[in-house]
């Protein structure tokens, strides 16, 4: 179960703090943002806040000033005296904005995947709507693994992450019916060579390296799948987003409280 240092819900009316709810399976939207250092930066910050904002209008959460009341509980509760490698989480509902902070577990290098038969509900957005995959999640070693979710053969991205594929130095993302979360939508500004397609899970043998990226997971090179098996044939493209993601990381600018 994942420990929670800091956990708040705040009504939408006046911010006043009320009894915190994680909001999980509700109708609502969230965005996991990666917290580094003393004094705070906050990665992707702006593309974080944008992507929620998108989100919230799509699922018709129109409250006023919510991206200013959004804002200042992000800011009243990002301290200046924590050093941090967390995960702040903000979720919105109809009736309250939740945050949470929690520490980023650092995923090892034998990082493994397990194929599961399921497409999120409305993938496109980063609704709420988890209940299944967090079933899944809560009985793994997150440092160690993840689900890769399917549907008709297609392997979409992971419970918590997108999906990278290399095949003879070529990068490939899956086509739709997944989230492109802030970290792959920076990598696909930072290559300009990503191509989309379908990746069928028969044709897995014919790739070279699978990459997990995220807010939480950073930067990650699958060692094995089980069932099919699939092994890790190299390491050599996942040392070079690596590389990036890491300058990304040092040259992210303080969070400006």
């Amino acid at each position: 179960m994942v420990k929670l240092l800091l956990k708040k819900s705040y009504r939408h009316k006046d911010l006043k703090e009320i009894k915190f709810k994680d909001l999980w399976n509700s109708q609502g939207v969230f965005t996991t943002m990666r917290v580094i250092g003393k004094p705070a930066k906050i990665l992707f910050f702006k593309k974080h806040i944008d992507n929620l904002l998108m989100s919230l209008k799509i699922y018709k959460i129109n409250k006023k000033n919510i991206k200013k009341n959004i804002l200042n509980l992000i800011k009243l509760n990002i301290s200046k005296n924590r050093n941090y490698d967390h995960l702040f989480r903000v979720a919105v509902n109809n009736k309250m904005i939740s945050v949470s902070l929690r520490k980023r577990i650092k995923p090892k290098l034998n990082f493994t995947l397990k194929l599961i038969n399921y497409k999120r509900i409305d993938p496109e957005y980063k609704n709420l709507k988890y209940k299944k995959i967090l079933s899944y999640l809560k009985k793994m070693d997150t440092s160690k693994s993840d689900i890769a979710l399917y549907k008709d053969n297609k392997i979409l991205e992971t419970g918590t992450s997108n999906l990278l594929f290399i095949k003879k130095n070529k990068i490939y993302s899956p086509l739709n019916d997944f989230y492109k979360g802030t970290t792959l939508k920076f990598f696909f500004e930072k290559l300009k060579k990503i191509r989309k397609k379908n990746i069928f899970i028969d044709s897995l043998s014919a790739y070279d390296e699978i990459i997990v990226i995220g807010s939480g997971k950073g930067v990650v090179s699958v060692n094995s799948i089980e069932k099919p098996f699939w092994k890790r044939k190299s390491l050599k493209n996942y040392r070079i987003l690596s590389m990036i993601y890491q300058k990304a990381v040092t040259n992210c600018p303080l969070y400006n409280s």
